[in-house]
Formats: structure tokens, C-alpha cells, sequence
């Protein structure tokens, strides 16, 4: 680092890069800071602010012009790291408004932003540079940004969900705590090393479902091999969606994965009801698809916000195995594929985009409408490929397909949780590229019934292994029914509370409110596990139009069990 004294603040430089100006920085950094745009609600993204030129102009602006507004500087370079903290006025570190910090790590900088600002504190992530320290690391500073923007968007968009569907979401896994009988933890389920084919409802699928018959070119072979889930070399998973196309092939998968909690998800169901194949089913998920296709399943649990029943709920064993909500039933299906088998496992159908005349693949429940409803004023393209949020794409064969903004998450949220696995590979087709190493037909159907490291699964676990696996093989009627008495037992006592038949014990009220929380998460104005607030009369009348539906609800529970 060259330069002069660093007392006085000269130009500095740092390899080859001025960072910080000898012409009058403060000056420029404030005029800067003048001629910038501020808005309620933002975090400004501050790179690199070295001796702090400009933030005091710019902490006082946001006091008067947006005082909900924050700055957050980082500093990656450990140095200047060192020369910002000795430099900046010390008042400026006890301004609420301003943090500085060295964190590199885009999702622990999110954490650190809910730890001082709280959740969803802001709308949105502007960049303001104050000096040239950004240059240094322009990449890391983007993508700092990037996650952030992401990160806070993502926020926002979970609260949405759960202001929507938060009551659904506590309603569907109370009635399916009466399945807890009959179904046991996805975690106890193994595939030992055999490989193992996760397959969503993309339009490449179609390709994929007719090479298995076309690549098994003895039909007894095909027969045992494709149609019974036994006798395969390896495994099939399939998300919900892609159910009918199997079916219309008798290709039996070993696991369907449910995630939807709604009802339109039953159309997946049609002509497949009965068909003995076994479930992998969010606890959230709707009960009606849960049990529809007639066979003992398993249940896993991801969890949509923080609350207090799902703690009780662990605490006497009741509470599958916990997945971490990736928002997409393809996704969800590789990250069960992953605790399944230790062996590999291909994706097939997981495409992100469609074509202009197919959003799933043929036999999928929007496919089906589209041919049930076509006639000669309604043809069967897809409209949705040329809507305003559509855009055109490559896909990683380089075929032109169609995708969107929302397809465009999942696939980075794709890439983020799974490209690091080198157990992951993908199918050439007309999907986007999963940043995983792609195969053709040939090589993925060589690898699936070729693979030298498939051991039964008894050879695959430890005695150690197989004690740890789960929270709960089966649970019992009495431990359930005992659970959902208790349930029902604190909400009637907080509505004695709330009608006043009860002795006025605010103490106690706080107490219940908190611990029947999943009564009023999802209000829009306490969505995200914020604080009740019992000194507003309306957040209380709300809890107690909440409470005889639960009531109702949880007594049904008990006489289905």
C-alpha cells in the first residue's frame, strides 16, 4: 500500500488501484451522497468505505428524507479493514442506522442484517460507493449485493406465502398428524447404494420415459425391470406432477414425493388412485392426496415459519424428519433422493423452462386440460410462453425453450443447495442446465443398471446408523390422541381468557398466546414469527375468531385416528 501519512488522509493506493482520492475526498464523497436518490425502507450497500467520507452526510439525510432506511458498509480487504475501523468517527459506530463489518459470506451478511434490523426491515438493496475500495474485489461485492437483493426478496415472498396459506399450512398437518399411525418418518427409509432416478414433471421427461422402453429392448426384461419397482436395478422417485405420465407407461416409482397443500393438486391424482405406490408427504401437504393412492408412506416435515407446536411436537416424538423448505416438489424430491442412497442419483424432467406448446410433459394434469379443452377457437399452445414475465432461452442441449423469472429462482436455489454433490447428474434435453455434469440416455441408463457399487441395504449401515436414523418409527393412537388433548386444552383455556369467563391473569394470557402461536403467524402484520402484540385489541379478536374452527379441527383429528 503506497502513499503518504496516514493521519492525513492522503491518496491511497492499493495494487495499482487508487482507492481513495488526493483531490478533496470527503468533498467528492459528499457530493456523491447529495446528488443520490434515498427511499423509505432500503438498505444502502456501502463497499468499502476505508476513512468513512460521506456517511455522516448521508446517515443525516436518511434521519430527515428516510428514517427507516440503513447503511451497511463492508470491507473485505483485512487491512483496510483494520485502517476503516481506526479512521471512521467513533459516533458513527453508534448510529443505529450504520454497521460496518468485515462478514464475506452472503447469507450470514442476511442473518447479521435480521439480527440488527429485524426481519423484512426492508424493501429492497441499493449500492452507494464512496470510494474506490469496491474496485479491488468487484466480483465478491456484487455478489454480496446479489445475495442480499435475493435474500430479502426471498423474505418477502415467504411472508406473502404465509400471510396466504399459513392457516392451510397448520390446518392440513394438524389432520395429518391422524396418518402418524400409518406413516413413519421418511428417515427410515434406505436404498442402501442403489442408484437412484429423480424425475419431475418437465417436458424433457417425455423423452426420458420412452428411451426406458426403447433402450430395454427385451420386453420380459422391460416388464420386470421397468413396471415393478422391486425387480429395478435402481430406484425411481417422481414429484407429484409427473404421477400420470409414469402411469400411463406402467412405470411403477418406488416414492411419490407431495409437497402442495391445495386442492387443485388432486388433479395429479387422476386415474392413479388405488395404485399401491408408496408416499413421501409433507407433514403441510393436502391430507385428501396424502392417502389417495392407497399404500403406507412416509412423512417428512418442512417447516414454513418457527413455531412453538412443532417444538412440543418434537419433544414427545411425534415430529418427522425435518426438510428444509426449497419451495419446488422437484427440488424437494432431490434432497429426499440424497438421504435415500448413498449411491448416485440422476435428474430427469427437472427443467425450469417449457416449450411453446408444452408447459409439463404429455399425460400431466395442465397437458391433459390442454388437450380436453382444445377445440377450433382454443388450441393447444402454451400461451404462457409468450406472456410478459416469459422470455426466451437455450437450453443445455441448445434447444430454444421458454422460461421465467420465478423458474429462474428455483434454478438457482438448484445450483446452491446441490451443485456441490458429485453424486448429482443430469439428462441431456430441452431443460436448462443444473450446473451439474450432464449425460446422454445411453450413459445415464449404463449407470443406472450398471453401477458396480450397489450392496443391499443391510451392508450399507452401521448398528450405530440405524439407532440414530429417526425421531419415530410409528407412533401410537395413545401418545397422538394425548398430544391433541393438550392442544385443545390450552386453546380452550385462552378462550376463556379472551371471552372473559376466565380470571383475568395477563401473565398467563401472554403465555398462551405464545404458545398457540400458529393461531395468528400468519396475520399479515405478525407473519414471519414476530411478537404478538397484546396491548392491540384487534390482534386478540382476530386469535379468538381463530380459536372454534381449531377447536373443531383438532377434535375431527382425534375421531379419524
Amino acid at each position: 500500500m503506497q502513499g503518504k501519512s496516514v493521519s492525513a488522509k492522503p491518496a491511497l493506493i492499493k495494487n495499482g488501484i487508487t482507492v481513495v482520492s488526493g483531490i478533496d475526498p470527503a468533498s467528492r464523497a459528499e457530493k456523491s451522497v447529495d446528488f443520490f436518490s434515498l427511499k423509505e425502507r432500503t438498505l444502502y450497500f456501502c463497499p468499502s468505505p476505508i476513512f468513512g467520507y460521506g456517511l455522516s452526510r448521508l446517515l443525516s439525510r436518511l434521519e430527515k428524507e428516510a428514517p427507516d432506511s440503513a447503511v451497511l458498509c463492508i470491507e473485505s480487504d483485512k487491512e483496510l479493514y483494520e485502517l476503516t475501523k481506526i479512521n471512521i468517527d467513533a459516533s458513527l459506530f453508534k448510529n443505529k442506522r450504520l454497521h460496518i463489518t468485515n462478514i464475506c459470506e452472503g447469507i450470514k451478511l442476511f442473518s447479521l442484517v435480521c439480527d440488527i434490523w429485524g426481519a423484512r426491515a426492508f424493501r429492497r438493496v441499493e449500492t452507494i460507493r464512496l470510494t474506490g475500495g469496491w474496485q479491488l474485489s468487484p466480483d465478491l461485492y456484487k455478489s454480496l449485493y446479489d445475495c442480499l437483493r435475493r435474500e430479502i426478496a426471498n423474505d418477502w415472498s415467504n411472508a406473502m406465502t404465509l400471510a396466504k396459506l399459513g392457516r392451510l399450512y397448520i390446518r392440513n398437518a394438524l389432520r395429518n398428524l391422524a396418518v402418524i399411525t400409518q406413516f413413519s418418518s421418511v428417515v427410515n427409509l434406505s436404498y442402501g447404494r442403489k442408484p437412484v432416478l429423480v424425475l419431475g414433471a418437465g417436458p424433457s421427461l417425455d423423452d426420458v420415459l420412452d428411451a426406458l422402453y426403447r433402450n430395454f429392448s427385451h420386453a420380459a426384461y422391460a416388464a420386470n425391470a421397468l413396471n415393478s419397482a422391486g425387480n429395478r436395478p435402481f430406484n425411481i422417485i417422481c414429484a407429484d406432477t409427473c404421477l400420470g405420465a409414469l402411469k400411463d407407461r406402467n412405470v411403477v416409482p418406488d416414492l411419490v414425493v407431495i409437497l402442495e397443500s391445495q386442492h387443485w393438486n388432486l388433479r395429479d391424482f387422476i386415474g392413479c388412485k388405488g395404485w399401491n405406490v408408496p408416499v413421501a408427504a409433507d407433514l403441510s401437504a393436502l391430507p385428501s392426496s396424502v392417502s389417495i393412492l392407497g399404500k403406507e408412506g412416509y412423512l417428512f416435515m418442512t417447516p414454513w415459519t418457527t413455531l412453538r407446536i412443532f417444538n412440543r411436537l418434537n419433544k414427545k416424538g411425534l415430529l418427522p424428519t425435518v426438510i428444509q423448505p426449497l419451495g419446488s416438489v422437484g427440488l424437494t424430491a432431490v434432497e429426499i433422493a440424497r438421504g435415500l442412497t448413498k449411491g448416485i442419483i440422476i435428474c430427469a424432467g427437472l427443467d425450469f423452462s417449457f416449450t411453446a406448446d408444452m408447459y409439463h410433459c404429455k399425460s400431466a394434469p395442465d397437458h391433459r386440460t390442454k388437450l380436453n379443452t382444445q377445440n377450433r377457437f382454443k388450441g393447444i399452445l402454451n400461451n404462457i410462453a409468450y406472456a410478459a414475465h416469459s422470455y426466451a432461452v437455450s437450453s443445455k442441449s441448445g434447444f430454444p425453450v421458454f422460461s421465467s423469472s420465478v423458474m429462474r429462482n428455483y434454478l438457482n436455489l438448484f445450483k446452491q443447495e446441490f451443485c456441490g454433490d458429485s453424486r448429482l447428474f443430469d439428462i441431456e434435453g430441452s431443460g436448462l442446465s443444473l450446473g451439474l455434469k450432464t449425460l446422454s440416455m445411453e450413459e445415464a441408463l449404463y449407470l443406472l443398471t450398471n453401477n458396480p457399487n450397489i450392496v443391499p441395504q443391510e451392508d450399507t449401515e452401521t448398528k450405530e446408523e440405524k439407532g440414530v436414523r429417526s425421531p419415530y418409527l410409528r407412533a401410537n393412537k395413545t401418545d397422538i390422541t394425548y398430544f391433541l388433548e393438550c392442544e385443545i386444552k390450552l386453546l380452550r383455556e385462552l378462550r376463556c381468557l379472551l371471552t372473559g369467563e376466565g380470571e383475568a391473569d395477563r401473565e398467563r394470557l401472554c403465555v398462551l398466546v405464545d404458545e398457540c402461536d400458529y393461531l395468528w403467524a400468519h396475520f399479515p402484520d405478525y407473519s414471519g414469527g414476530r411478537k404478538g402484540n397484546l396491548e392491540d385489541t384487534s390482534f386478540l379478536n382476530r386469535i379468538r375468531a381463530e380459536l372454534d374452527p381449531m377447536i373443531k379441527l383438532i377434535e375431527q383429528t382425534m375421531k379419524e385416528i
